[in-house]
């Protein structure tokens, strides 16, 4: 896609990264963006970009690093991810995930993990395009009440 820049998360992209997720959502938010993205913009090691076209962010994929447990060393974890609807289909994804990849293959994490409901099909496609799969962690819920 012409005219796309790929940068690093900045503080004040929380409001496009909240009017995103909406559009995706199509649902009031209730997480925080103001909070997530200036504590992750602020990390020395962090690992988070946006997609701008035109000026305007039309994507984002943040990634947490993790200093091991469970049995691994330093991870990823892709937390939160999302594209524009109006710009969905035009390859930035793939644009923000080779950018998130590459900078962890640098730091010299081979493990990335993210988490997918069993039925969005799309984003569980989507992450399967990048070569993401099935490992020995079982994602495990408690609701507490």
């Amino acid at each position: 896609m012409e005219d796309l820049l790929i940068r690093r998360l900045e503080p004040g992209d929380a409001d496009d990264i909240s009017r995103i997720q909406k559009a995706i959502t199509k649902q009031p938010g209730t997480i925080d963006y103001h909070a997530v993205v200036e504590a992750e913009a602020k990390k020395e090691d962090r690992v988070s970009f946006v997609a701008e076209h035109d000026g305007k962010v039309v994507g984002y994929m943040i990634t947490y690093i993790v200093y091991g447990g469970f049995g691994l060393g330093k991870s990823a974890w892709v937390g939160l991810f999302g594209v524009d609807p109006k710009h969905m289909g035009r390859g930035i994804g793939r644009m923000l995930a080779r950018e998130v990849l590459g900078v962890l293959r640098k730091a010299g994490i081979r493990n990335v993990f993210t988490s997918v409901k069993w039925d969005s099909t799309d984003l569980l496609s989507f992450f399967k395009s990048l070569g993401f799969g099935r490992c020995d962690f079982i994602n495990l819920e408690k609701i507490i009440d």
